[in-house]
């Protein structure tokens, strides 16, 4: 039987107070479960029932998004969304963890390996990409003609337009997924992403300075290929194979400096545990099993 989840705040240096997400013991093997874009913690709530019973869970909202809270000064990149996770996992004395990769999670625990990858033990990657290959287009069209224009107040308002917005969130939950399981999908999941995270003019702003910003995540993926060889860290990716933006070539590709690792896809989208979350959890529990302690 799972423990209940608790939600938490705690407060870092220079004004920032994380919120987050725990469940079971923590005397257990921790689980970092880290949110991509444009959601919060919250997309895990499904999943972290399955796996509380065996795993210590954290997940955590990232800064500009959720409940989690950063001052004006705080500048949106990856490196300081990054530097700030770091933060957060010092002040919960947690030294060693497996990690659960996702959209924007990917890089964060990325950039954390480059930094230290001693406390990083395995990862799941679900729709969390690291290479070229994984770049579905024309999804990402918009966001690398606004890389070119080298940040444009007009691609900016492109991308405001036609991705910032309720019909795009919706998109990012259903692409992909198949008809006989749309009605799995709950509309408050997408529809408070957008309420939370996406709606007032200065949320706005976060998230096209961050968008804008994941051009030096791409300008990393040798160093975190480098990595990822090095390491050997276990690894499994598990693809939901119709997600317009990360495509299923992102996750054969860990196999290139991973033989080892584990590919696997499911039959829905992006947001895969919308959908398939007992299939999921399963693959994780199987693929942790004695990886991690």
């Amino acid at each position: 039987m799972s423990n209940p989840s608790t939600y938490n705040t705690i407060s870092l240096p220079n004004n920032v107070t994380i919120a987050y997400i725990s469940a079971g013991a923590p005397n257990l093997p921790t689980l970092l479960l880290l949110h991509g874009f444009p959601s919060s913690s919250n997309q895990y709530r499904n999943l972290i029932p399955l796996l509380s019973h065996i795993y210590h869970i954290i997940a955590p909202d990232l800064p500009g998004f959720g409940l989690t809270t950063v001052p004006s000064s705080y500048v949106f990149t990856f490196e300081n969304l990054a530097n700030t996770v770091g933060q957060f996992l010092g002040e919960l004395n947690i030294a060693s963890y497996a990690v659960y990769i996702f959209d924007y999670g990917a890089p964060i625990a990325l950039r954390l390996a480059l930094s230290d990858p001693q406390p990083i033990k395995a990862m799941i990657s679900q729709n969390g990409n690291a290479y070229i290959e994984g770049l579905g287009h024309p999804f990402w069209d918009p966001m690398e003609a606004l890389w070119a224009s080298k940040n444009s107040p007009a691609k900016r308002e492109i991308l405001r337009q036609n991705i910032l917005t309720l019909a795009t969130t919706k998109f990012q939950y259903t692409a992909g997924v198949p008809s006989t399981e749309l009605p799995l999908i709950n509309p408050a999941a997408y529809t408070y992403d957008f309420l939370q995270n996406l709606q007032s003019p200065e949320e706005q702003e976060i998230q096209l300075d961050l968008l804008y910003d994941y051009r030096t995540n791409v300008a990393l993926y040798p160093e975190f290929q480098e990595y990822l060889r090095k390491s050997q860290v276990p690894l499994l990716a598990i693809w939901g194979k119709g997600d317009p933006a990360f495509v299923p070539a992102g996750a054969e590709a860990f196999k290139r400096d991973l033989p080892g690792a584990v590919v696997k896809f499911v039959d829905t989208g992006h947001f895969a545990l919308e959908t398939k979350v007992g299939e999921i959890a399963g693959e994780i529990l199987r693929f942790l099993d004695g990886r991690v302690s």
